[in-house]
């Protein structure tokens, strides 16, 4: 039996092959054709030269039934299957509803009918905590539908994927969520395969000359940014994928989480950049960030103010049980911000368009 992958070879995908090849021998990855140069040097990175031995590539599209694979490929994946982990996604704040809904919605229910025709031990769903869209108050593992609004697509079409996960779930599919918050890069090297979230307020103060206004809104100093670095994520999938519960949902994020006033001291500090606080309303700010000067002076794209003011608290107290003893923490931002911004600055050629 073999384990089989969705999101390959993306920003977390790529780094969880790596660390599921700990524990088995070939991991299969399902990869749009338009990616398949990239998952081939990605695969190399990982596994060498002998990479074939390792990562076996499945062509196919998550956004077609069947997921796109061949009569051949589909066989050998319904019969030889038993872990399947689910990644793939639009991560886009600024994404289209027609696209979101067809990767994270009809994508995810795709691999859902996929996953109920394999013998699976567990499918293994990476959703966001952004599922609570703006809900006003603690949002826990155990929330969902909680008669929130959303901040865009993103957030709605991933809150309705999980919806069908957890529908499957009611059913009898063995599964696992994992809901990780604004994911950015490694904490121990920075690297990253996109630059946003706090990376637009960042990228901004470091093309400063020394000041930099940035939006403030008055009667929001509480509103916190839950941040968490890559390594902490697939570290925590993949010690709960082995060690976890199924039928549990798992929130990976920050539990002393920076508030928008501290994240803007810290990347201020970072950068070497005073900021320059411009009290405004939401809409105005998202008015003027939203022109074409807007764009292209500060490159904060309007859709990310909303994180400015959003109005959620997460808790992850399954995440914190199943992770005692294991070693597996998330850091405090600011204990790794400075890699971050050094990753930046020496690799300006990263953009922050999604792989769709």
């Amino acid at each position: 039996m073999s384990v089989f992958l969705t999101g390959f070879p993306g920003f977390l995908g790529s780094a969880l092959v790596d660390r599921l090849l700990d524990r088995r021998e070939t991991v299969r990855c399902l990869v749009q054709p338009k990616f398949r140069d990239a998952a081939e040097s990605r695969a190399a990175e990982i596994a060498g030269d002998d990479w074939q031995d390792a990562i076996e590539l499945y062509e196919g599209d998550i956004t077609e039934p069947g997921l796109g694979l061949s009569d051949d490929a589909r066989e050998t994946i319904l019969a030889e299957t038993d872990e399947l982990f689910h990644l793939a996604a639009v991560y886009d704040l600024a994404v289209d509803r027609a696209v979101g809904e067809a990767v994270n919605v009809d994508g995810t229910r795709h691999v859902l009918d996929v996953a109920e025709n394999c013998d699976l031990d567990r499918l293994h769903y990476v959703s966001t905590c952004y599922v609570s869209g703006r809900h006003d108050g603690v949002f826990g593992p155990d929330d969902l539908d909680v008669g929130q609004s959303f901040n865009n697509h993103y957030e709605a079409t991933k809150f309705e994927a999980e919806v069908l996960v957890q529908d499957r779930m009611a059913d009898g599919l063995p599964a696992t969520v994992y809901r990780p918050a604004i994911t950015v890069g490694d904490s121990e090297t920075g690297e990253t395969q996109k630059y946003d979230g706090p990376y637009f307020v960042m990228r901004w103060l470091q093309r400063c000359p020394g000041v930099a206004p940035l939006p403030a809104f008055p009667g929001r100093a509480g509103t916190e940014l839950n941040v968490v670095p890559r390594n902490f994520v697939v570290d925590a999938i993949d010690h709960l994928s082995e060690h976890g519960d199924a039928d549990t949902v798992y929130q990976l994020c920050d539990a002393n989480p920076p508030t928008i006033p501290e994240l803007t001291r810290v990347l201020a500090d970072v950068t070497d950049t005073r900021v320059l606080p411009i009290p405004a309303t939401l809409d105005l700010a998202k008015r003027l960030l939203g022109t074409e000067f807007g764009r292209s002076l500060a490159g904060i794209p309007p859709e990310a103010l909303d994180y400015f003011t959003h109005p959620t608290t997460y808790v992850a107290p399954n995440t914190r049980r199943d992770l005692a003893g294991s070693g597996v923490s998330c850091p405090a931002f600011e204990s790794y911000v400075d890699v971050l911004a050094a990753y930046a600055r020496e690799h300006p050629e990263v953009g922050s368009a999604a792989m769709t």
